[in-house]
């Protein structure tokens, strides 16, 4: 794995889990499909390419649903199959994330992939109906976004490389060709766990970020993007207006939740862009999903079930775990990404390590002051 935001000592609150990932939370895979060809002018249908796919699957290559809710901060943007998240309370199979107009490709092979491998539960036979549910967020600024590079077989290569563990971040997967407040971004996660006396409960974020503008850009409070005004994105064709873009923010955990608890969780992420300067823009696609990993037996097609639930009065350490996982995962997203060139000699700039590193230095704020 690359570098992160830990490695430059910067001073994130709360404790990770093993990973500080999303796959902290027992049973969930991340899996990516990056693609990256050609350099120049743009020839749509031809490149330059820069895109890809990445999957969540809560509990692995099984049919196993599980409990989530959704939540939108501002609606510029997509997550197909989140109207019946909200009327059933179940996430039914993978979360994916790609790019804006692959998100109908991605779709189709989601289901096609479900048939194949036999993941569901037939309302008799083989009869069954699937809601896949896709998110997105726009590359155009970079990538061949109309060449529809995404393919059926990509995403089956995400599904199936989907693993626990560490997970790449920056420019992979559906982050391949992001922007985040001016700089490069892409994919991040990040992790909590919670002290025994509140549960000892998991929180996993994870995000692909390509929102915000360079002036709003805060680093655990630190005005990183006031400090460091250059490196601004080199644009010549395809630009997008100033701080435009959206964010996808899936979370995770194990703690007992039931569906409008989830919700409110995924309510909190917006917390955790707030603090790192995001303002739900107009033009801006900011959804929110959370599911929970306890009571997967529960999903029945017919009998009766009893599910466990932790007690409102218990869920605010939860909501502190999550403002603070979804803050983490996006700093891991910009430090984890790397310079790109992309359509037409766009350049998107890295986050410059050792400048942020002298930022926070003169604001107090490193853990370790070398």
């Amino acid at each position: 794995m690359g570098i992160r935001a830990r490695d430059l000592h910067i001073p994130f609150e709360g404790t990770p889990g093993q990973h500080n990932a999303i796959t902290d939370v027992d049973g969930v895979h991340v899996g990516h499909t990056t693609l990256i060809e050609g350099a120049g002018p743009l020839r749509v249908g031809q490149g330059p390419v820069r895109t890809g796919v990445t999957a969540i699957l809560p509990q692995g290559q099984i049919h196993a649903p599980v409990m989530a809710g959704v939540h939108v901060l501002n609606g510029n943007g997509e997550m197909t199959g989140t109207i019946w998240i909200e009327e059933s309370g179940w996430l039914e199979g993978p979360v994916m994330i790609t790019n804006t107009h692959s998100v109908g490709t991605v779709r189709d092979a989601v289901i096609a992939w479900t048939v194949e491998r036999r993941l569901f539960h037939p309302l008799e036979r083989d009869v069954f109906w699937s809601l896949p549910v896709v998110g997105e967020t726009y590359d155009g600024t970079l990538n061949d976004i109309n060449g529809f590079h995404v393919k059926p077989e990509h995403v089956f290569a995400a599904l199936d490389a989907a693993a626990v563990g560490p997970v790449e971040e920056g420019n992979v997967g559906g982050g391949t060709g992001m922007i985040c407040h001016g700089f490069k971004g892409g994919i991040g996660t990040s992790s909590r766990v919670l002290p025994q006396e509140d549960g000892g409960y998991t929180v996993g974020a994870l995000v692909q970020a390509n929102y915000g503008s360079r002036r709003n850009l805060l680093i655990v409070g630190v005005p990183v993007g006031q400090e460091i005004a250059d490196l601004l994105p080199e644009i010549h064709a395809g630009a997008a207006p100033m701080g435009a873009g959206s964010i996808i923010i899936v979370l995770a955990t194990d703690a007992p939740l039931l569906p409008h608890q989830l919700r409110r969780v995924a309510q909190r992420a917006s917390l955790g862009l707030a603090r790192m300067g995001g303002m739900g823009a107009n033009s801006s696609g900011d959804i929110f999903l959370a599911f929970s990993t306890a009571n997967t037996s529960a999903w029945q097609r017919s009998e009766a079930t009893q599910v466990t639930m932790l007690p409102n009065d218990r869920i605010t350490p939860i909501f502190e775990a999550a403002v603070h996982a979804t803050e983490e995962a996006i700093v891991n997203a910009m430090v984890a990404a790397q310079t790109m060139h992309g359509r037409d000699g766009n350049t998107v700039h890295a986050l410059p390590h050792e400048r942020v590193r002298a930022v926070m230095r003169k604001h107090g704020r490193l853990t370790i002051d070398d």
